[in-house]
């Protein structure tokens, strides 16, 4: 019987995996955004800074600061569910950017105006099929069952990784 990794080790390799997800976006290194991982949960965080603001008299968050924090939030999420297996198995490319989804539709609902203070998203996976998937995501501040945004997508997703692709029209041989 194999010996179990030890927790440092697993908890090294889920971090490295999740930092290159994250790093595959830019905008969220602009807009400053973490992720808090727990197992397989991701939490995105959403630091408050004045540049965020969008109504200064309010002070309110930009809307379209909040959709961005919402769409990053729902890509990662659904890229971290589509390579867990990968990654856990230690199959993941050792260099260079892991596959993410690409948007279809995302429709955000404002349901109250975003604080000036931190903000915390998490996405949940509502349906995930080799080629598109949808997701429900909301963003909270003080209180989680009191969210002031929220979001469902629907994205084209990625050849999960370590999978090749074969051109379009290629067909299998027959020998």
């Amino acid at each position: 019987m194999a010996r179990p990794e030890p927790v440092q080790v697993v908890k090294e390799r889920r971090d490295a995996a999740l930092a290159r997800l994250v790093d595959g976006v830019p905008f969220a290194a602009f807009l400053g955004m973490r992720f808090d991982r727990r197992g397989d949960e991701l939490t995105a965080l959403l630091p408050y800074r004045d540049g965020l603001i969008g109504n200064p008299v309010l002070p309110a968050l930009h809307g379209g600061a909040t959709a961005a924090f919402l769409e990053t939030a729902a890509i990662i999420e659904l890229a971290w569910a589509q390579l867990w297996e990968a990654m856990e198995a230690g199959r993941l490319p050792p260099e260079g950017r892991l596959p993410l989804p690409k948007t279809i539709t995302f429709t955000v609902d404002y349901l109250r105006s975003g604080l000036p203070r931190d903000a915390y998203a998490r996405a949940r996976v509502a349906r995930s099929g080799r080629r598109f998937a949808s997701v429900h995501v909301e963003a909270w501040q003080d209180t989680r069952s009191r969210p002031f945004a929220q979001a469902t997508g629907h994205f084209l997703m990625p050849e999960a990784a370590g999978q090749g692709s074969e051109p379009a029209g290629a067909r299998p041989s027959d020998g």
